[in-house]
């Protein structure tokens, strides 16, 4: 630990040296020297190329560098009579090897952005606080320090930077050649927050679940995958909500199977509106719940069946399921991480949407049961009844079933 404090003191310490070099490059090639300027001496057009050649940064940071050097080195008048630094505070920690370039460089950008709609008392103020605060701070950190400390000091300027913002909004999807859809988003903070708060607490949610998962050797995913699972989770309970306040009436997701394909679980799907073919397994598993509508196709593509929004559960008869499996019947995740899935498929076995015939899953566990050919059977009836899991044969070559619900995972059950 200490030494690689001391590293990171002597990195501060050669980043003073490098700003003060970098504003004497810039002093010495300042425009009204022309060609004589040192900078062009050296066949460069300007200091920040001559900087970023010499030191083998990018243009940005050889103009951050000039930027540092020159608002915490002394100046001179015009009569001769030198001055103290425009940025003291600043100027004082860096030679000191407090703060590095990259944290002066914040608050010197800042304060300049700042100057004319703050009271100089006020400027001078937040320097020092900054430049106090700075040590022990990770980039981020202190990053999210100074925004706080402009909007501190410039109070409508945090009005004007949301309207910029806000107007900057954005979201691009596309299909790339493997078949995903890429979606890439900007969101203001007025937009971003609830959609920030949804995937964090999804993720969370998630990792509770799968910490108390009693299968140590599931294979699990990442926290990327675990937000992309969380837009898709939104998109879906969107798209099946009943809610006016949505204007998402009408739109449905369409999977395109045919009957033969169906039945005998060959070939594959399609999902209107992107190009990629789905496995049968994938087509199943959509259409197992959520606002989807299967279209089952028989010879020369005649449509045999529509599957209908009233083959989904009702919210009582879900209320019903959790009662009787407590959440996830497979690993015990809470009720609100699961959907109710019909055991026999709508579309390929006329299963009835009824409480004999569903189970609550989660997403993880509903595609283990469909990838990995595990059979569910429901013993009993109601809330008392019991949920048993069959294994396929390379799991358990007896294919013993396995208890789940709330009767496994329920002590007072």
């Amino acid at each position: 630990m200490k030494l690689m404090e001391g590293l990171a003191e002597a990195q501060r310490l050669l980043d003073a040296g490098r700003a003060r070099v970098a504003a004497e490059i810039a002093r010495q090639s300042r425009p009204e020297l022309g060609p004589a300027g040192l900078a062009k001496t050296q066949g460069f057009r300007n200091p920040t190329a001559l900087i970023a050649s010499v030191t083998g940064t990018g243009a940005g940071d050889a103009s951050r560098l000039v930027k540092v050097g020159e608002a915490t080195a002394p100046r001179m008048t015009l009569s001769g009579e030198q001055k103290p630094a425009r940025h003291p505070f600043v100027a004082e920690a860096l030679a000191a090897g407090r703060i590095g370039s990259p944290a002066a460089s914040a608050i010197i950008t800042m304060l300049d952005r700042v100057a004319l709609r703050a009271t100089p008392e006020a400027v001078a103020d937040a320097e020092r606080t900054l430049v106090e605060k700075a040590p022990g701070l990770a980039a981020d950190q202190f990053a999210k320090l100074v925004t706080r400390a402009e909007a501190f000091l410039d109070p409508a300027g945090v009005a004007r930077r949301e309207d910029e913002l806000r107007a900057d909004r954005s979201t691009h999807m596309y299909e790339d050649r493997n078949g995903m859809l890429v979606v890439n988003s900007k969101f203001d903070p007025e937009h971003g927050a609830p959609v920030k708060a949804y995937i964090e607490a999804y993720v969370t949610a998630q990792l509770a679940a799968q910490r108390d998962e009693t299968a140590p050797d599931a294979v699990r995913p990442t926290i990327p995958q675990m937000q992309a699972d969380a837009l898709a989770h939104l998109a879906t309970h969107a798209l099946g909500c009943a809610s006016k306040d949505l204007p998402v009436q009408g739109a449905t997701v369409v999977v395109r199977i045919d009957h033969a394909d169906l039945v005998n679980e060959t070939g594959y799907a399609t999902i209107d509106g992107l190009t990629q073919p789905v496995s049968v397994a994938t087509a199943r598993r959509m259409a197992g719940g959520g606002a989807i509508i299967s279209c089952v196709l028989g010879a020369d593509s005649e449509v045999l069946d529509w599957g209908r929004r009233k083959r989904l559960y009702t919210e009582p008869q879900k209320l019903v399921l959790v009662e009787r499996d407590g959440g996830c019947a497979m690993c015990g995740a809470p009720p609100s991480h699961t959907k109710a899935h019909h055991l026999r498929w709508w579309a390929r076995d006329a299963g009835p949407t009824d409480i004999a015939n569903g189970v609550l899953l989660c997403e993880s566990c509903h595609h283990r049961i469909h990838d990995n050919g595990w059979d569910i059977r429901i013993e009993g009836i109601g809330t008392r009844a019991k949920v048993w899991f069959i294994p396929p044969a390379h799991v358990d070559a007896a294919r013993t079933p396995r208890l789940g619900g709330r009767a496994r995972f329920d002590y007072a059950a």
